[in-house]
């Protein structure tokens, strides 16, 4: 699977509608979003029932993110001459596996294995779903066809994540796992059906893929990503505990905030990704601020639950609005060999969900819950510097290439 294979596909047709395919890439990636998040909203029922404390749970979170940034760039090198049915075929094969050893593992250390194994799969089926998608559109709707693929993950919280955490909540988390397992067989067989065997013309160039990788733009934008997604899981990962503990949400309360938490990050998505076709960086800069000081507030809101509950809508909003832009803005940058790039951004965004969900648990061991939505604002305000500079230097070499050709 690489971009010359991708290109050589038909252009989308005149009409800007988005082909029939991407949606198959978005049930795939709803799947692997309902086992991502999932977690979330039973972290109180695991640690009760292996016997470690929320902070502990919280390292499951940690550990798949981890699997997420191992998995993506290793399966991509791997599998990089595989035609991309049989690479989907095969990530969904391992995405399953792993959610049936979670469903049955025994104890604390054996359920973090499971989720590591899940996890490999992720980054390397969103990378190329995202590739894909970008090269079966027109030029000016290739964020709003991300988005879509990534609407996947988006929709996966307002359905799968209150759905499988209701569920696990009546008939044990373990079950939460058994459904998105069962889901993996569907999204499997959609997959087999729907998705198109494209072959290809020539071997890719790894050593293009990884030049591009390193370009020290894509790495800027990769940790201006990372940085993100650490706002994002520092407060998520925990959020479940700061509903019921500050603001006094019984636990059956948190599944619906949780439904309205989905609405808005798919609505988060979508604008994002409409943004980002008209003007990226600007809009993407913008989205930054708004995030940070949403969680700012966010930390003096929670106290009170009906101003809590607006705002945790509204970060989810915010939150999810920088997804399509950051993913496009690294094929972008890397458009030349995007693969590698594409699979890596997935890497380094899951290595920001882990180090907000290890930082998160940090803070709530040495300042207590109410810490966390500072911890949060504060790691988008280092993403938002991340963009900046990035917007910065490309207007810079712009401004310079105008006056040598002035000259």
């Amino acid at each position: 699977m690489n971009s010359s294979t991708i290109a050589e596909q038909p252009p989308a047709s005149g009409n800007g509608r988005f082909p029939l395919s991407l949606l198959c890439l978005t049930l795939g990636a709803f799947a692997i979003g309902m086992t991502e998040f999932i977690i979330m909203g039973l972290l109180p029922n695991v640690a009760h029932d292996l016997h470690v404390s929320i902070p502990q749970a919280g390292q499951l979170i940690t550990s798949y993110a981890l699997g997420v940034a191992v998995g993506a760039p290793l399966l991509t090198v791997l599998t990089h001459q595989m035609p991309q049915k049989k690479l989907l075929v095969l990530l969904m094969g391992i995405f399953i596996l792993g959610n049936g050893l979670s469903m049955v593992a025994p104890t604390y250390e054996l359920l973090i294995a499971a989720r590591i194994m899940t996890a490999l799969a992720h980054g390397t089926f969103l990378g190329v779903g995202s590739l894909l998608a970008s090269r079966l559109v027109r030029p000016d709707k290739r964020a709003g066809a991300v988005s879509m693929v990534l609407a996947g993950l988006t929709i996966a919280n307002i359905v799968g994540v209150p759905f499988g955490t209701f569920i696990g909540q009546q008939l044990g988390w373990r079950s939460s796992f058994g459904a998105i397992t069962v889901l993996g067989f569907f999204s499997l067989l959609g997959i087999i059906r729907f998705i198109p065997a494209i072959s290809q013309s020539k071997v890719p160039s790894l050593a293009k893929e990884f030049r591009s990788l390193v370009n020290p733009q894509v790495l800027l934008m990769l940790l201006t990503g990372a940085f993100g997604c650490a706002s994002l899981f520092s407060m998520f990962t925990y959020i479940t505990p700061e509903l019921e503990s500050i603001s006094g949400f019984a636990e059956h309360e948190v599944t619906w905030i949780l439904v309205l938490f989905g609405v808005g990050v798919t609505l988060g998505n979508i604008i994002g990704g409409r943004l980002a076709d008209w003007k990226l960086m600007p809009s993407l800069i913008g989205n930054f601020i708004a995030l940070a000081i949403i969680l700012a507030v966010l930390s003096l809101m929670l106290p009170n639950p009906v101003l809590a509950v607006i705002t945790v809508f509204v970060w989810g909003v915010a939150a999810f609005g920088i997804m399509p832009g950051v993913q496009v803005r690294i094929l972008n940058l890397a458009h030349e060999a995007p693969l590698l790039a594409s699979t890596s951004a997935h890497s380094a965004l899951n290595l920001g969900n882990a180090a907000g969900a290890f930082l998160g648990g940090r803070i709530i061991v040495y300042a207590g819950l109410p810490s966390v939505p500072l911890l949060a604002s504060g790691l988008a305000v280092l993403a938002c510097a991340g963009s900046i500079l990035s917007y910065m230097q490309i207007e810079r070499k712009k401004s310079g290439n105008q006056e040598a050709i002035g000259a």
